[in-house]
């Protein structure tokens, strides 16, 4: 039985956690700052969870 390979774009992209939920960090950050507040700049620096519905197909793709 062959192995499954990794996914590479989604190995970059997403950090298993040590309880098993998968991090991602959030979209915004690259460009436009000047018009964002500090908050926001600040929330969007902090890491996410990926939702429930999706967290199945990721774990696939990372292992």
């Amino acid at each position: 039985m062959p192995k499954l390979k990794t996914n590479k774009g989604a190995a970059k992209r997403f950090k298993i956690t040590g309880t098993g939920k998968v991090k991602r960090r959030k979209a915004g950050m690259r460009h436009i700052l000047t018009s964002k507040t500090k908050s926001v700049k600040r929330t969007l620096g902090k890491p996410a969870l990926i939702s429930k519905t999706h967290e199945d197909s990721i774990k696939k793709m990372l292992h």
